[in-house]
């Protein structure tokens, strides 16, 4: 079994705009010291079944269906005082913005002493002796002083550490990262994803990595999901995904990515058109308005995401021989890069 099963996953909020349809069937699953990557444009419902898998997102205008499973146990069943015990402790999570995600008017060490004590019975010195591990095991350097630091003392580098170090404070069975690395440089996004590697290594965690980038999927997942419309378009092994990939959708993203052996005055091919509104999602395939290669069956019928090969599905129209055909050609070391 794995450790995190997410099964038919349907969650909408009421807008004065209409039903947004965020997430629309997901179904995912995580396995002990593995890395599953969630990438798809933005508004492809990464986040939102992110969000939800943490009990973030039961609010009065949304309806979540489905099943979130943690070791056979439901959490979108367990009542909010259980599912608090469960979050941070069992399941933790980097947020995309460190900046607004640690407080501003509390010290480094204060936050996460404070993770410590709302899920175990120790002493404030005892807290403070895990914090300063903690931030010691994520490389920030005179830990002991950036105990009584305030965030916007530290560079962007730091604070996503530190949120790494408060995320993995309680050594959680199961990390989500929501775009972990955007608002860093190349160089700094490198160490948080080597740290990252490392640290999952050493613990053993299940990672679900939530990203728009497919070179940080390329660098740290084992799995693929993609995400587009609030649905998975295409799943399977990080090789069958990048070196075999059978949804237009995918083979999108792929060549929009610079490739490090082209010239400088190569253009990019930028996937044409917008993601769609999930207030008003296409009928048919989501993708069918933006996909040159739509027939006459896609604005029509919803595909299924049936598998392809073993351990690799995708929901698409097309023939598997003419997927499989295309699929070679756009195939990208790029991603690789």
């Amino acid at each position: 079994m794995a450790l995190l099963e997410i099964r038919d996953l349907h969650v909408s909020f009421a807008t004065r705009d209409g039903i947004v349809h965020a997430v629309d069937g997901v179904s995912l699953s995580v396995d002990r010291g593995r890395t599953l990557g969630v990438v798809g444009e933005s508004g492809s419902g990464k986040s939102v079944t992110a969000l939800t898998v943490m009990g973030l997102t039961r609010l009065p205008n949304a309806t979540i269906e489905g099943h979130v499973l943690l070791d056979g146990v439901d959490l979108l069943a367990l009542p909010g005082d259980e599912l608090r015990r469960v979050r941070g402790k069992r399941v933790a999570m980097i947020f995309q913005d460190p900046l607004s995600s640690l407080h501003p008017l509390y010290k480094i060490g204060w936050q996460i002493e404070e993770a410590i004590r709302a899920h175990e019975r120790v002493s404030e010195k005892a807290a403070r002796a895990r914090a300063l591990e903690a931030l010691t095991e994520v490389g920030i350097p005179s830990p002991g002083d950036r105990l009584s630091s305030y965030p916007h003392e530290l560079s962007g580098g730091m604070r996503q550490r530190v949120m790494i170090a408060m995320a993995l404070v309680l050594d959680p069975e199961i990390l989500i990262a929501d775009e972990p690395t955007t608002a860093l440089d190349v160089t700094v996004q490198a160490q948080i994803l080597d740290l990252m590697r490392a640290l999952q290594a050493e613990h053993g965690t299940a990672v679900l990595l939530i990203t728009h980038d497919l070179g940080v999927i390329a660098e740290t997942a084992d799995e693929v999901a993609v995400m587009y419309a609030g649905r998975v378009a295409e799943l399977g092994a990080l090789v069958g995904v990048l070196d075999a990939p059978e949804h237009p959708y995918t083979w999108g993203l792929l060549q929009s990515l610079p490739s490090a052996d082209a010239s400088r005055d190569q253009p990019l091919h930028p996937i044409e058109g917008t993601p769609p509104s999930l207030i008003a999602v296409p009928s048919g395939c989501p993708f069918h308005p933006r996909c040159p290669y739509v027939m006459a069956v896609c604005p029509r019928e919803e595909p299924a995401l049936l598998p392809t090969r073993p351990g690799h599905t995708v929901a698409c129209h097309l023939p598997v021989p003419t997927r499989r055909r295309i699929g070679a050609a756009v195939r990208a070391p790029n991603a690789r890069a």
